[in-house]
């Protein structure tokens, strides 16, 4: 797992980033070219705590980082996880329990991915 995401409609975006930040003492910054991404960098150490513009409810959700969408999909889908949708190269699933969660590509440091990442027989 590589980030949490605090999903939030559009319009209260600003609101719930602020409140955030604020929250847990660490600056609110716009993701250069992803303007739906705010990040809260620093919030969670190993971890990367963003908040989401969507067109869609407040909820929280999280994200595994991959190199490799197929295996990583199947693997979650294998343990109980439905595919519902995709957005670009991510894989949103929703697990059992209802939480969704997506399958996004490697965007990390390569070298911090490889000293954090788990290898699946």
């Amino acid at each position: 797992m590589s980030t949490i995401l605090i999903d939030a409609p559009t319009d209260a975006a600003a609101e719930v980033a602020a409140f955030w930040s604020a929250a847990l003492g660490v600056p609110a910054r716009q993701v250069p070219d992803e303007p739906q991404f705010t990040s809260l960098r620093g919030a969670l150490p190993g971890l990367t705590l963003a908040v989401q513009a969507v067109d869609d409810q407040a909820r929280f959700h999280v994200d595994f980082e991959t190199d490799d969408l197929d295996a990583e999909t199947a693997r979650l889908i294998a343990l109980g996880a439905l595919e519902i949708d995709r957005w670009l190269d991510c894989r949103i699933l929703r697990a059992p329990g209802g939480h969704l969660l997506c399958v996004i590509p490697l965007h990390s440091d390569p070298t911090e991915f490889e000293r954090l990442a788990r290898v699946w027989d």
